[in-house]
């Protein structure tokens, strides 16, 4: 059964933009969204997640889970993913400050 996809991406390569676009629509810079298959979504993520380099991207897509969806992500990003008690929360990390000169 296919399911709605949303996938952000930021400063990732030209060829993976291409990937998703051939599958999914476009609607702002790095934003794609689509109805595809599971099958479809877990090929485009391998795709994102091992050419997305010094960039990031998240994959957002229903699951049977409490929230009726589930969050990827890919890169180095200052937000994190988390599981508590069943429900993905997001978690900040610091940002990188500079040393004493």
């Amino acid at each position: 059964m296919a399911n709605m996809v949303v996938i952000d991406t930021t400063a990732v390569p030209d060829h993976v933009r291409g990937a998703l676009t051939r599958w999914l629509t476009e609607p702002a810079p790095g934003l794609y969204v689509g109805t595809v298959s599971a099958r479809v979504r877990e090929e485009l993520w391998k795709t994102v997640t091992a050419s997305v380099g010094p960039g990031m991207a998240v994959c957002i897509h229903p699951d049977d889970n409490e929230q009726h969806y589930t969050i990827r992500t890919a890169g180095k990003r200052r937000r994190s993913i988390f599981d508590s008690d069943g429900l993905q929360l997001v978690r900040f990390t610091a940002q990188d400050l500079p040393g004493p000169p």
